[in-house]
């Protein structure tokens, strides 16, 4: 942020909130400054969402304090309500399905009790930046999930409140709708000082915010600008394990296409229609032996659908698939033994324990040992055996859901969104396990994931968009091939980034805010450093850091979707 006078909008001190036995909040601090994004990270059950709530003013806190524009949320909640915009989390859980876009915002304009000149000023100006005018009179159960983000966020804004809490806006939003979302974040903080305090348990998302506090089981483990703190996830499994990540943990061997490799999985001219809608439209892909394939996309693109679909569990409306030879629709039965299924909700019985939960599928699977020995070592799952389900934490419990797929030895493994959620720590020993399976057992491992840094680790990936298929190869080549559409990138750092910013944008189309930092990209890139060089200067703006970067893979999905 530029230097000027800085005071704290939002302060938390000492901060507990317990919920029977589980300290959901435990002795947290820390400030938010004026026209400052600041950023809870930590994956699910960390406590984010909890301290939003707080300081929202609807859940008691136990003990600590917390100010809003220096009003004590914990003694008089209801008078910090209408200075801030409070957004929940999930897919637009504040509307109203069966009303349109347009009625929507009026009835949140008649519970601001916002006057008529202010609402239609603030209606036109919020519609203008998320792009939503042309489907005024679409309900809000046909919106996709990037629009139903925009529009919860219009309804949370109309007052235009100077501070504004998000809890886990971006979850579940494409990629193309989270950048659109982060514009519209850093345009209200640079154009009207707004202070915005949000959840995330992304911890890519970490770079887009000015400070950032990590935390993990209702405490912070640490504070600060991300370009101070380095690697989240690596300092997250430090502090949480008490261990240094040694750098072949890091080495991620990629999937070498040998010509003795065997095609497992075929798919060809795959379509599903529910009525009028294409789900999955025309998917043509081709998964080797061994190969671990990502299939990346938003909410909607036809990920899980294509997966059932390859599972046996949904009947193509057109085209063929084939499991190691057998055709799904005429061999279901055959497919169903030789594949592992993992769904993208928790499927497991939580009144039974780890080893009940075994034996159960185990019977499924007319598999006849019941010594889980070899499986449960490899899952990690050792001293977990008797313990009910529902009593362990998330990232054990899908290891649980792993062992349940694998207990057939399947030769073939779906994996839908496996981490959604789970820790950094847990995350990693959930990708060990993948790659042992591929690398030692030859197990082909298809898995959908919602993370970019989670992608990187497959061999290949298959980016979906609205049913359809709009890039396939492997993570460097995705990144590389996406300058040819949208040109190299090129970051700017500097003090005085609000002031460059300005200066910038009405220079170059391609430009965008990632916390302190600025991205443009280009292609001819030597010469645009240049001319910022020069506009920087005649600006009076002499310390800068211009540098060229390698495209992150978000930045490249999007280049696709807008291809496509």
């Amino acid at each position: 942020m530029d230097k000027t006078t800085i005071t704290s909008v939002i302060r938390v001190e000492n901060l507990c909130k317990s919920y029977k036995k589980v300290k959901a909040v435990d002795n947290v601090s820390f400030c938010v400054n004026r026209g400052e994004v600041f950023g809870l990270i930590g994956p699910d059950g960390a406590g984010k969402t909890s301290i939003i709530q707080i300081l929202a003013g609807v859940l008691k806190a136990e003990s600590g304090k917390a100010f809003v524009n220096e009003i004590d949320v914990t003694k008089n909640p209801e008078k910090v309500k209408s200075l801030i915009g409070y957004m929940p989390q999930g897919l637009g859980l504040n509307l109203y399905d069966s009303l349109s876009i347009e009625e929507n915002i009026d009835f949140f304009r008649g519970l601001r009790l916002i006057p008529e000149e202010v609402f239609e000023k603030n209606k036109k100006t919020l519609l203008e930046i998320t792009r939503l005018t042309p489907f005024l009179q679409r309900q809000a159960k046909a919106l996709s999930g990037g629009m139903r983000q925009k529009l919860a966020l219009v309804c949370t804004l109309l007052h235009l409140p100077d501070v504004i809490l998000l809890d886990e806006p971006t979850t579940g939003v494409d990629p193309l709708s989270r950048q659109d979302f982060w514009n519209i974040i850093h345009g209200l903080v640079r154009q009207r000082g707004v202070t915005v305090l949000l959840t995330t348990s992304y911890m890519d998302e970490a770079e887009r915010c000015h400070r950032v506090a990590l935390m993990h089981e209702g405490r912070i483990l640490l504070q600060g600008k991300p370009e101070e703190l380095g690697n989240l996830e690596e300092i997250f499994i430090e502090r949480v394990t008490g261990r240094r990540l040694e750098t072949e943990d890091l080495k991620l061997k990629r999937y070498s296409f040998n010509k003795g490799k065997k095609l497992i999985i075929s798919c060809h001219s795959v379509t599903k229609t529910f009525g009028k809608f294409k789900a999955v439209d025309d998917v043509n892909l081709n998964v080797m032996e061994g190969e671990i394939l990502g299939l990346l996309g938003p909410n909607g693109a036809g990920k899980t659908t294509l997966i059932k679909m390859m599972c046996g569990l949904l009947p193509p409306s057109d085209g063929e698939i084939k499991i190691t030879g057998y055709d799904v629709k005429k061999d279901k039965s055959k497919v169903w033994d030789i594949i592992g299924y993992m769904s993208q909700k928790f499927s497991l019985y939580r009144d039974l324990t780890v080893r009940e939960n075994m034996r159960l599928y185990a019977g499924l699977y007319s598999v006849k040992k019941n010594d889980f020995a070899e499986i449960i070592e490899m899952i990690g799952l050792k001293g977990f055996e008797e313990r009910l389900t529902k009593d362990l934490p998330l990232g054990i419990r899908q290891r649980v859901a792993l062992a349940c797929a694998l207990l057939h030895e399947p030769p073939v493994l779906f994996l839908d969104e496996p981490t959604s959620g789970v820790d950094p720590v847990a995350r990693r020993s959930f990708w060990k396990i993948i790659f042992q399976l591929s690398r030692e057992k030859n197990v082909t491992v298809l898995v959908s994931t919602h993370y970019m840094d989670e992608a990187e680790n497959c061999d290949r990936l298959c980016l979906m968009h609205n049913g359809k298929v709009i890039a396939d190869g492997s993570p460097e080549e995705l990144k590389r091939n996406s300058e040819k559409i949208s040109g190299s990138l090129i970051q700017l750092k500097t003090e005085k980034f609000m002031e460059a910013y300005e200066l910038i944008s009405k220079e170059f189309k391609e430009v965008s805010i990632y916390g302190s930092k600025i991205f443009i990209r280009s292609f001819v890139p030597d010469t645009t450093k240049l001319r910022i060089n020069e506009i920087l200067r005649a600006a009076g703006i002499i310390k800068f850091e211009i540098t060229s970067i390698a495209v992150p893979l978000q930045e490249a999905f999007v280049d696709y979707i807008k291809k496509g």
